[in-house]
């Protein structure tokens, strides 16, 4: 995992509100050295951008010209307005996974309302704080969004290297051999981008007949304009839209914040979830406007900037989508040689680093608590299953919470302390009280063998929901019908008001 140091990667900041005024990109435009490597990373980044965007258009049933224009709107808008410098923004294939139905059942023109929403949604999203829900992603969920990751970015390389001419097989080794060797001798280019270069070389001058970028779609240099608004503004269209943007907010929401926090583990610094959440939403509406699709981080692509080309400021993201402009006009025909296979070994070797191997040595499965690895592999499974990173997590996050639930249920304890009067004994009750704990509660008491005054000692225990004070209730209501009464005692301020207001009203 890379170190950020102080002199060349200044820790972005929480409040800009500038591209211009941002501390970490004043100091990148006063040094050459760092301005070229954030330059190179966005340049390696847009390379391995480009088919997947071509690619995810083809799924979500719009033109690759389409995802490719937004791809830019997005880069370039995120680059200025989001809380997450280095992270790569671009028309994804979650987004497009969850529009395609929609497209196929009722035409490409419903893609612009539905988008729009989406980016209300998102903005609503970031500036009402619900981005914070993100800290309740557990350390094994995260694990296994990035190991599923890996799998999927690998295993989506697999298909350039399967039913293609055998030349494509020396050009893979020949990548490969680059991006590994070429760091021992010089960091000063990426390797990756050597490598693209290279093989693109020695495939044009060679002119050898291997599948490029230019096989996955058209490629024709021209920009299209504002995308036509073609439906009514009525409720009929709006119930056609609505569940598809939801999706569409939602999903890239959770890929977004996900990314960003992956990225802040790998540059150990922070980021603004809240912001980026609203960006994303502002982003979403231009895009919608100027291109015709939605988007959300890109994660490949991102460690593929962060990991691979150090970035670690807004210029990486704004070079990958100024260079993305270039390529889909001026430099269309350039770009259409690019072998696919060069771009699928760079994807590749990313998969490979972004597993985090160390979760899956035999030494730390042993050590690690059981419940913990089922969440990273279900998570892992799950996503792998459906090719939905969300659906991962949001299996991860579920299984996590029924588990912990199920944890903290047996936590309770519960103590009988019989006195010098023999008329009054005491239960010292220890731990949270919350729905799972709380069922059992009322069975650790001895309704008809105790004296005629019970006193319940809560000094150690919580109450969190209404299912503890109904089990509260329920404990006065048994001890009353066996003549006994009940105290609690020791109930902290917030607890004793929760209780108050909702003792005998369940």
């Amino acid at each position: 995992m890379s170190q950020p140091q102080p002199s060349s990667q200044p820790s972005p900041t929480r409040t800009s509100t500038s591209f211009a005024d941002d501390p970490s990109v004043i100091s990148v435009l006063r040094s050459p050295r760092v301005l070229s490597r954030e330059v190179l990373a966005g340049v390696v980044t847009t390379l391995a951008l480009i088919p997947e965007v071509i690619s995810f258009s083809v799924i979500a049933g719009v033109d690759p010209t389409v995802s490719l224009v937004a791809s830019i709107v997005l880069a370039l808008t995120m680059s200025v307005l989001g809380g997450r410098p280095a992270m790569v923004t671009a028309a994804a294939g979650s987004v497009a996974l969850v529009i395609a139905p929609m497209v196929k059942e009722n035409g490409v023109e419903y893609v612009l309302p539905a988008v729009i929403l989406a980016g209300i949604v998102q903005i609503i999203f970031g500036k009402t704080g619900l981005a914070r829900l993100m800290r309740f992603v557990p350390r094994s969920v995260m694990i296994g969004f990035v190991n599923a990751l890996g799998v999927l970015i690998f295993f989506a390389q697999v298909p350039h290297l399967i039913d293609v001419p055998w030349l494509v097989y020396p050009l893979f080794a020949l990548t490969v051999v680059i991006i590994l060797v070429l760091p021992r001798l010089t960091t000063a280019v990426p390797a990756p981008l050597v490598a693209i270069v290279v093989v693109t070389l020695v495939v044009v001058i060679a002119q050898l007949s291997v599948p490029n970028v230019g096989d996955e779609g058209p490629m024709t240099g021209a920009l299209p304009g504002i995308t036509p608004f073609l439906v009514p503004l009525d409720l009929e269209t709006l119930q056609i839209v609505w569940p598809t943007a939801l999706s569409i907010a939602f999903v890239g929401l959770m890929e977004t914040l996900l990314t960003a926090k992956l990225v802040d583990d790998l540059t150990e610094t922070r980021s603004h979830k809240g912001r980026e959440s609203w960006a994303l939403g502002v982003a979403n509406i231009l895009a919608g406007f100027y291109g015709g699709i939605a988007g959300c981080a890109m994660i490949g692509q991102t460690v593929v900037n962060v990991k691979i080309g150090k970035a670690r400021t807004r210029v990486s993201t704004a070079a990958a989508g100024l260079v993305l402009l270039l390529l889909v006009t001026v430099l269309s025909p350039v770009m259409a040689q690019i072998p696919m296979v060069a771009l699928a070994a760079v994807m590749m070797i990313v998969a490979i680093t972004t597993v985090d191997w160390h979760s899956l040595h035999p030494s730390t499965l042993r050590r690690m608590p059981i419940p913990e690895t089922v969440v990273m592999a279900v998570t892992v499974v799950v996503v792998v299953a459906t090719g939905n990173l969300a659906y991962g997590v949001l299996a991860g996050v579920l299984l996590a919470m029924v588990l912990f639930a199920r944890r903290v249920a047996h936590v309770i304890q519960v103590e009988r302390v019989v006195g010098d009067d023999p008329a009054t004994v005491r239960y010292d009750v220890r731990g949270p009280l919350f729905f799972g704990s709380s069922n059992d509660l009322v069975e650790h008491f001895d309704y008809a063998a105790d004296p005629a005054t019970v006193i319940v000692d809560l000094t150690h225990a919580q109450i969190w929901d209404a299912s503890s004070v109904a089990a509260l209730d329920a404990i006065e209501t048994k001890y009353r019908a066996h003549g006994s009464t009940v105290e609690f005692v020791g109930l902290d301020e917030r607890s004793s008001r929760f209780h108050q207001r909702l003792s005998t009203h369940l």
